[in-house]
């Protein structure tokens, strides 16, 4: 096991792991970020994602759970003082018990599974960090196999979006690219494999409601930005657009909502087509 190394000022190191929190290029540069709480920490390990340091109070009885990690995964262990571990954690009211520095892994889209069943989601240029965890969340729960964030966008590694996705960041992979040209060259290539992916965008006027189409072919969902929707170019990429019917006066969703209720759908088609099958 690995010494303790104790850290009671807000020294270089300190600095360096705070900055991790509100600088995206120094998360960026570093390739590492911040995660707190029980289950992503837990989610992280049990998915295999490296682990740099587990830093944590040095002067407060530590659980079972946090006694467990410090001994099993090899990271460096920080014990630091409450209050700058608070500042670590985002918390106001008290420090947590444990932060850990997790490796991010490279923006590659061979991380993804695209197999027949294939069920993945594009979110093109989000805003909000909050709304990619929520997505990845959700394609967790039914059974997407990853997000890209695409074009210039918030961050999947903002302590909003890690929090948001309740750890399912670390069982679901999410890439970040640069524009489209990137997903149609990888698109194309599986498509020459026997994967044909179909592009499926969600629009108000699309050209058919989700219950109408099918899912349980190889898709890519393609989900807008928060003000302004899909871009031109990822419109005119679309093999399909499907529309979620609405009922009372709202004219649209939220976009966290709308990839939710279309991968819940196609979720649900999937499944029935398992019990059912032609």
């Amino acid at each position: 096991m690995p010494p303790v190394q104790r850290i009671t000022s807000r020294n270089a190191r300190f600095q360096q792991w705070e900055s991790l929190l509100n600088n995206r290029n120094k998360r960026t540069r570093a390739r590492e970020f911040l995660v707190q709480g029980v289950r992503p920490i837990s989610m992280a390990v049990l998915y295999g994602w490296p682990v740099k340091a587990l830093i944590y109070d040095g002067k407060r009885t530590l659980s079972q759970w946090a006694e467990d990690l410090l001994r099993t995964v090899d990271a460096e262990r920080i014990a630091m003082a409450p209050d700058m571990l608070a500042d670590l954690g985002e918390k106001n009211e008290s420090a947590p018990e444990l932060v850990a520095v997790i490796e991010m892994p490279a923006d590659d889209l061979g991380r993804f599974s695209a197999g027949d069943d294939f069920l993945g989601v594009l979110f093109d240029r989000p805003t909000s960090p909050g709304n990619i965890g929520s997505i990845i969340r959700s394609a967790d729960a039914f059974g997407a196999h990853g997000l890209i964030v695409s074009g210039h966008a918030a961050d999947v590694y903002d302590p909003k979006s890690v929090r948001a996705s309740t750890g399912s960041l670390f069982a679901v992979p999410a890439v970040r690219v640069p524009s489209p040209g990137e997903v149609m060259a990888w698109i194309e290539a599986k498509r020459a494999e026997g994967q044909s992916i179909v592009l499926v965008g969600t629009d108000e006027k699309g050209d058919c409601d989700i219950f109408d189409f099918d899912f349980t072919q190889p898709v890519l969902l393609l989900i807008g930005n928060e003000t302004s929707g899909l871009s031109s170019a990822w419109r005119g990429l679309c093999d399909h657009t499907v529309s979620i019917p609405m009922a009372g006066s709202a004219s649209s969703l939220n976009a966290a909502n709308a990839a939710t209720a279309v991968l819940y759908e196609a979720s649900r088609q999937r499944i029935a087509a398992r019990k059912h099958p032609a």
